[in-house]
């Protein structure tokens, strides 16, 4: 007879073979057909709302690693918090304006040799955005990543561009807005200002001068004795071609300068600290003191500038808040239209503002002769003509870090004078207000709030106008070159944008769009002129705590959110402008906690890049392996630091999923006779095995949940992989395979396991759905007396203090001590082959006192729990630390056909002589029953 045929083996549906990226889109389709996200909003959330407020991506190109790793974790927080009881919306939104697009659509027209106007290049600007959007739409859907993705927020949508020029308006009105002439950052390439927070700082070589400005005037007779014709001020830079823009020299009040005397009689001024590296750095030779004196007393003697084409001078002047002695001389050249501090100081001493370049980076007129050298020709050319002028002691190569543009990132930005529209952070304390609510919120990373305190604290007003076409315009007309920014038309231009979008500022004249009548200090609107610079789309992204949060378009969102998540990056960017921005118009910080997630590198933590042949395509990951592996990934990840992924860690990552998948098609083979409604066993008459499992998945269940709100995913994930490997498989569902599958199907003792293994099995699937979303559904399906209809709208697991018992785990220790020992001596019989299977070992454990009592008291577990046929519990010495001891030795008896035990009762029943007398007591039963079912 085959035996194997009377046994309970695991029968299920469920496939070893997860064949993730045909099965995955099926089970969106289910979500889909079911309205599985909708149903997540409607269901009772006795918690409240939790809003995770989405960051804009560009819509300019499929996604990549970078954007799934974010949306990923997005998405395990928002289905956690809903299983946990909130209301938890997640709306997506795309950033639509900028110069990003333009560029992109401005290559298109070039490639197809078409020309193109202002007015053709926003429209193919606004269709190249949408067509993007949805195929990023699609590409996150893909992912598993739910939200409501009929009803994005666009920041092109006439709405959002209202709801840009309304804050805008605000702060016009609240006195934050001006408009002025001082240096910001100029991208030359692409011909526009941009703020500080844009700039990509990376090593940049340039050109290092030293040079010498004449002595003209000794404003306080300092230098009264010394031949004063021989006396020059040395600076030092690595912007040379900032030297026609040269207005004065600033010294710091406080230090030592010293007149220096060269080998050859020159007199240089230098600081004192500084004497000798300049010395080195020029080998000039010795540099013999003559003199020392304060900064403060050059201060209003002047000094001849070095280039003769530039006839003037440059003025004596004070600083103390940048000058140092790390580097240079102590002398700072100071060009008003070219440097932030040296705009600064040049107010302070009612300097022009002389700006040299224009926006293409070329010089200008006010350049004299030089008018039409790009900068990077000047850094070459102004060196030559300093030393033609016996003006330069020095030209070397200096390596530093230097700011870029971030769309022409080999090109290094220029500082440049223009007239620009700026947000005040000084106004009403805004950044100290900012800086005040940067402690009100809660930072994950603890330490990132010292990177945004940093950017904030250092933060200059920040630059909003951008001169370039694709934007929402800045709603300021002019009436004789003076700013119109009332509060009547400022709400003019909400209106018509909100009625027909930015792209109206630009068609519809201005009597049109204010009020009939309207004058501006007596000038008519139809004699009006139209702003033409764009704003910034820090300040469109900016805004989207009040355009989507606030704005009641979206049913459960609110002001603020309960958290954002993005890159470290966006300490500088999304989230510097939004805290900037709510502070300013709502009083407080648009959020309550802040998670930075960080870059994705190559295995090697190399950055990844196309021209670098290392990126992953998260949409190729998905098609070979699906998206719950790229998700399992991300849980498994630090992600809070650079991220690694490439070829062995996915395969890691496959065999992480696989013991996972395996785990489960176990927990679900073991239940195809198990209905939860009617064959439950209480917790009270459950048997110590099974009481036990489940008090460690309580502790699962924990851990978990502190994980996951503590936005640790990686803690989780491991805790889960750990359970499943030692605790189930390597353990508790290794015993249970005799019960399961020998026992009769209704034995208390194989029910009592099943009722833990179906808690198990729901447990995990739930504690997994956030991550692993597609496998936690398919397993739900297959999970008997199943409810509701999706996982995505179960509870999340509970501690249950019924089955958590710490007293029962404590006895247990004693027990898997002896089970780790008796592994340990079962290797090398395995080995050798003395003894190949547990199932034909005769244990002794020698113990002494309490411990054999206690033992005493779970003997049949602990022989259970060896998964031997034959346990001996003698009284005795303890042989080693832990207290016992044990023998290991050839079970008495004969192999049972049905459960593998070597038996000494194996024969002992004439009908079955290969059967141990209870495995033939349960074959005759089941025989019994089958003849029975067959007669009737």
């Amino acid at each position: 007879m085959d035996f194997s045929q009377t046994l309970n083996l695991p029968k299920t549906d469920f496939p070893m073979k997860a064949d993730l990226p045909t099965r995955e889109p099926l089970w969106q389709a289910f979500w889909e057909e079911n309205a599985i996200y909708r149903k997540s909003l409607e269901k009772e959330a006795p918690r409240g709302s939790f809003v995770l407020h989405d960051g804009p991506p560009y819509s300019n190109g499929n996604i990549h690693l970078g954007h799934s790793l974010n949306k990923i974790l997005k998405d395990f927080i928002t289905r956690h918090r809903t299983m946990q009881g909130y209301r938890s919306p997640y709306v997506p939104g795309w950033d639509n304006h900028g110069l990003p697009i333009e560029v992109q659509v401005m290559k298109e027209f070039r490639e197809k040799k078409q020309t193109w106007t202002p007015e053709t290049l926003r429209k193919r600007c606004r269709s190249f955005a949408a067509e993007w959007v949805e195929v990023q739409k699609r590409q996150f859907m893909r992912l598993g990543v739910r939200g409501d993705w009929e009803h994005p927020y666009l920041t092109m949508s006439p709405a959002f561009e209202a709801k840009i020029v309304e804050v805008f308006a605000q702060l016009a009105k609240r006195g934050y807005v001006y408009r002025g002439l001082k240096p910001v950052l100029w991208d030359s390439a692409n011909e526009t200002a941009l703020a500080n927070t844009e700039a990509e700082y990376r090593d940049h070589t340039s050109p290092s001068i030293y040079v010498t400005f004449p002595l003209v005037e000794d404003a306080q007779n300092v230098f009264e004795g010394l031949d004063r014709s021989k006396l020059s001020a040395v600076i030092w830079t690595t912007t040379p071609w900032t030297i026609p823009a040269n207005m004065a020299l600033a010294f710091h009040p406080d230090f030592d300068y010293t007149v220096a005397r060269t080998e050859s009689g020159d007199l240089l001024l230098v600081a004192e600290d500084l004497r000798e590296a300049v010395a080195r750095e020029t080998e000039l030779g010795t540099l013999t003191p003559v003199r020392t004196i304060k900064g403060a007393q050059v201060e209003g003697s002047r000094f001849r500038h070095p280039l003769p084409e530039m006839s003037r001078d440059s003025l004596a002047v004070l600083a103390s808040d940048y000058i140092t002695t790390d580097t240079g001389t102590g002398i700072v050249h100071t060009a008003p239209g070219h440097g932030a501090d040296d705009y600064f100081t040049g107010r302070r001493y009612h300097l022009p503002v002389l700006c040299v370049v224009d926006g293409r980076g070329r010089y200008t007129e006010d350049a004299g002769p030089f008018v039409g050298w790009t900068t990077e020709e000047a850094n070459t050319r102004i060196p030559e003509r300093l030393k033609e002028e016996g003006r330069l002691l020095a030209h070397k190569q200096y390596v530093h870090s230097y700011p870029h543009s971030p769309r022409a990132p080999y090109r290094p930005l220029l500082f440049r004078a223009t007239v620009q529209w700026f947000v005040s952070v000084e106004h009403d304390n805004l950044k100290a207000r900012a800086l005040e609510e940067i402690g009100k919120v809660e930072w994950f990373p603890a330490v990132s709030e010292n990177r945004i305190r940093a950017a904030i604290a250092g933060r200059p007003d920040w630059t909003v106008s951008r001169q370039r076409y694709w934007g929402v315009g800045i709603p300021v007309f002019y009436a004789n070159g003076e700013p119109v920014m009332t509060e009547e038309s400022l709400a003019a231009v909400v209106r018509l944008v909100r009625e027909k979008g930015t792209d109206a500022w630009y068609e519809v004249p201005p009597e049109e769009i204010l009020p009939p009548g309207f004058t501006f200090n007596g000038v008519a609107a139809k004699d009006f002129v139209k702003e033409t610079d764009v704003l910034d789309v820090w300040f469109d992204s900016g805004t989207t705590s009040m355009a989507v949060l606030d704005s009641g378009l979206w049913e459960g969102l609110s002001y603020p959110a309960e958290v954002y998540l993005e890159g470290s990056d966006q300490h500088r960017g999304w989230f510097n402008s939004s805290l900037m921005l709510g502070t300013a118009i709502k009083g407080s910080a648009p959020f309550r906690q802040v998670v930075t997630n960080g870059f994705t590198v190559d295995e090697r933590g190399i950055k990844m890049s196309k021209s670098k042949g290392n990126s992953v395509d998260p949409l190729g990951v998905i098609e070979q392996f699906g998206a719950d592996v790229l998700r399992l990934w991300v849980a498994s990840t630090q992600y809070q630091e650079d991220t690694r992924l490439g070829e062995n860690i996915l395969k890691q990552q496959t065999d992480n999923y696989r013991q996972l998948r395996n785990t489960f098609r176990f927990l679900l083979g073991s239940l195809f006779d198990f209905d939860p409604a009617g064959d439950a066993v209480p917790v009270s008459e459950m048997d110590l095995l099974d009481r036990y499992a489940l008090s460690r998945l309580q502790k699962l269940v924990a851990a978990c949940t502190t994980a996951f709100e503590r936005y640790d995913f990686q803690e989780a994930s491991q805790a889960i992989l750990l359970f499943c490997g030692t605790e189930l498989s390597a353990f508790y569902l290794d015993v249970l395979k005799d019960r399961l599958y020998t026992l009769l199907p209704e034995d208390p003792k194989r029910r009592s396991s099943q009722t833990a293994l179906y808690e198990i099995a729901s447990v995990l699937a739930r504690l997994l759905a956030p991550v692993l979303v597609h496998t936690a559904e398919e397993v739900w399906q297959h999970l008997p007396g199943r409810s509701p209809l999706s996982v995505h709208l179960a509870d999340w697991p509970e501690v249950r203090t019924e089955y958590a018992d710490d007293a029962l785990e404590a006895r247990f220790a004693e027990l898997l001590a002896v089970r780790s020992e008796f592994d340990r001596q079962m290797q090398p019989l395995k080995d050798a082959r003395t003894l190949t299977k547990s199932a034909a070992a005769f244990v002794t454990v020698i113990a002494g006192g309490e411990r054999l009592a206690r033992l005493g008291a779970m003997e049949e577990t602990l022989r259970e729990a060896l998964i031997v046929p034959k346990l001996a519990l003698v009284e005795g010495p303890a042989a080693d630390a832990d207290g016992f001891s044990l023998t290991i030795e050839p079970a008495p008896g004969e192999k049972c056909e049905r459960s593998w035990f070597v038996r000494e009762d194996v024969g002992a029943d004439p009908e079955f002589p290969t059967l141990s007398l209870p495995q033939a007591a349960i074959v005759r039963e089941l025989l019994r029953r089958a003849d029975g079912k067959a007669g009737s």
